[in-house]
């Protein structure tokens, strides 16, 4: 079977206190952390960045890696990639967009069970250490 590569880059947020992570209610019923598809051209950390902004009005910048995943979704090789984000601006007002119904400030216990796919759970990823990313030019 023939699979099409999907990159896709994700941005993990967490409130001040650390105690509450930034997630979005996609169209199709699902949570996930802000993030989407990789544009041709650009970089991953790119990517996070404009579709944090896009889904949710917030500047942000990212760092290093979290977590990578990788499915086999129809006819997709998709690998996720999650980046460890810091706020830089906060929106006046949440953006409306097409393919997101809600965004919310969600406690790391709800997180978890919101997005069973990370087996070991959101919080896990708030705590462990990165991989450094590392752009060759």
């Amino acid at each position: 079977m023939d699979f099409n590569r999907v990159d896709v880059a994700y941005s993990l947020l967490l409130d001040k206190d650390k105690e509450r992570v930034l997630m979005v209610l996609n169209k199709n019923n699902t949570w996930s952390l802000p993030g989407g598809g990789v544009e041709r051209g650009e970089t991953l950390k790119q990517a996070a960045i404009r579709e944090t902004k896009e889904e949710t009005g917030y500047d942000i910048d990212v760092d290093n890696i979290v977590s990578l995943n990788e499915a086999f979704i129809d006819h997709h090789h998709v690998f996720f990639v999650i980046f460890r984000g810091q706020i830089i601006k906060e929106p006046k007002q949440i953006p409306e967009e097409e393919n997101i119904r809600k965004v919310e400030w969600v406690d790391l216990k709800t997180a978890d069970k919101l997005m069973p796919y990370y087996p070991n759970g959101i919080s896990n990823l708030t705590s462990t250490s990165s991989a450094q990313y590392i752009l060759q030019r």
